[in-house]
């Protein structure tokens, strides 16, 4: 397991970071026929394919309690409203009328295909975790889009490196020396060693970017409270998508990633850390 994680989160830092820094350079060289440039594009259609892969893997989680996630309404739903921020920069609307209209039809498109397809079965469970989905896969991911485009590779680069580096520091930490149980009822193997190991390497790479990019205008201090605050909003994350899991009776999302389980297990941190992430960068930059 400690292998795979070492092997492939190596590869998938190096592609992720690569392809976040092209999409960088890409910025202003796409226009829209009125003269607007257009950033972020390379990411948008990142996003786009994750989104995709978690909306799959929450529509099976949620087939293993007998509910039904409706695929065809949520999928587009989930993408077209994590590509808000770049929507807007292509579309001349207001962000409030886009996100009111999408999510009003997704609402209406969610009733009307479970009359047609299910009928009068288990309505609200079915709606229920059809629109969950979306809020879950794809309102929260818009966030990070928008940290990309309001605030620039590199605010998107930290808040990314800081909330999976305290997945890391939790991991080996609380591998080596965890001992007292965080949540044992939901996620088992979550201690406070590794809580304080999170901390820990989430501020130290924090203040690494401050120091590097000067990104934070309030300087290190606060790049380290950045840090120590996502650490722990990132375990929460974490623990959301742990109960979605113990609810479904499965210990991954998925098997698509050897030794870290499915896109849901890896994104789960940064999808609950970014709005909150964007309050930060929104308020200190």
């Amino acid at each position: 397991m400690l292998k795979y994680r070492l092997i492939f989160g190596t590869i998938m830092v190096v592609v992720f970071v690569a392809l976040v820094l092209g999409d960088g350079l890409v910025d202003g060289r796409i226009t829209t026929p009125t003269g607007r440039q257009v950033r972020a594009t390379v990411f948008a259609v990142i996003l786009v394919l994750l989104v995709v892969a978690a909306q799959w893997e929450f529509s099976r989680l949620a087939a293993a309690r007998g509910l039904k996630v409706f695929v065809p309404v949520t999928m587009p739903a989930s993408i077209m409203l994590a590509l808000t921020w770049y929507v807007l920069q292509v579309v001349s609307v207001q962000g409030h009328i886009y996100v009111l209209a999408v999510s009003t039809a997704t609402v209406l498109a969610g009733f009307l295909y479970q009359h047609r397809v299910y009928g009068l079965d288990a309505v609200m469970a079915n709606c229920g975790v059809s629109l969950l989905s979306v809020a879950y896969c794809g309102v929260l991911a818009a966030f990070a889009l928008a940290i990309r485009i309001d605030f620039g590779v590199q605010a998107l680069l930290m808040y990314v490196c800081v909330v999976k580096s305290s997945d890391i520091g939790a991991y080996a930490l609380g591998r080596l020396f965890g001992k007292h149980k965080f949540s044992p009822r939901i996620s088992p193997g979550k201690t406070w060693e590794g809580m304080a190991g999170a901390a820990l390497t989430a501020a130290i790479v924090a203040v690494v970017f401050a120091a590097c990019c000067g990104i934070i205008r309030l300087g290190w201090p606060v790049a380290a409270l950045f840090g120590l605050i996502f650490a722990f909003i990132g375990q929460m994350g974490d623990l959301v998508e742990s109960m979605l899991k113990r609810d479904a009776a499965r210990k991954d999302s998925a098997g698509t990633v050897p030794g870290f389980g499915g896109v849901l297990d890896i994104v789960d941190s940064p999808l609950v850390a970014a709005p909150f992430a964007y309050l930060f960068f929104s308020l200190l930059m």
